[in-house]
């Protein structure tokens, strides 16, 4: 099998005495799994494959993988069961720990829509253009802490936009790291990831977490208390760790 971008493999869907052979395009490769494109029925598709860790016993391999497959599906059905966008999961193979899932078109990646927006924009002018997009992302991850689904991993590079901001045509996607807990802990460690992701990729961008957290309290009314208190929490223990070195 290739193991660069852009290359072209061929894997065997089925386990069938006739096995139909499925053209797929490997796309992206990361630490947990590798994600091609290809046509599910003839829809633009993703698929995610996580491949086998060598290092684990073949037994527990399986186990926590079947795991992680579980929970990244539960928590997008979840997510798209309470209005907050994901991909369409169109199938599920367990034997291949594959996952087939809608391919977003016309769509780009919030980070790379902040990095255009603060190119062609002075400070003042690209906080006021960004300010609907942060407003969106707070009233998301509202509603899906209110759900306790804790992301895992949430970064402008696993947020989609399709049309303008204004339009709340956001994406969540990558929920690999995803898990289900009520604890403010978790939810506040969630927060603190992205704040991290957005101040260290995108300068200036004080203003527009601030803007996120506020929409955030608006949609998680119940919670969001306890949420922002442990997310100073985390920051503080974020200081220290930098800190000491």
């Amino acid at each position: 099998m290739a193991n660069f971008l852009g290359s072209k493999t061929i894997i065997n869907l089925s386990k069938t005495k006739k096995k139909k052979k499925v053209s797929m395009e490997l796309w992206k490769q990361g630490a947990e799994a590798k994600i091609y494109k290809t046509n599910f029925y003839g829809k633009p598709c993703i698929v995610k494959e996580r491949f086998v860790k060598s290092y684990r016993h073949p037994s527990l391999d399986k186990s926590l993988t079947a795991h992680r497959v579980k929970s990244e599906v539960r928590a997008m059905l979840r997510c798209r069961m309470n209005g907050i966008l994901t991909p369409t999961v169109y199938f599920v193979n367990m034997d291949t720990s594959c996952i087939y899932m809608e391919e977003i078109q016309d769509s780009v990646t919030v980070k790379d829509y902040i990095k255009s927006v603060q190119s062609s924009k002075n400070l003042t002018e690209a906080v006021k253009t960004l300010t609907p997009l942060a407003q969106t992302i707070g009233n998301t991850l509202g509603i899906m802490h209110k759900q306790n689904i804790v992301h895992g991993d949430l970064t402008t590079s696993n947020m989609l936009l399709r049309g303008e901001p204004s339009d709340n045509k956001l994406y969540l996607i990558d929920f690999g790291l995803s898990f289900f807990e009520n604890l403010s802990e978790d939810k506040g460690v969630d927060l603190y990831v992205l704040e991290r992701a957005l101040l260290s990729t995108h300068p200036n961008t004080e203003k527009l977490f601030d803007v996120i957290l506020q929409a955030y309290c608006k949609s998680n009314d119940t919670g969001s208390k306890e949420v922002t208190a442990k997310l100073e929490e985390v920051r503080m223990r974020g200081r220290k760790r930098t800190m000491v070195g």
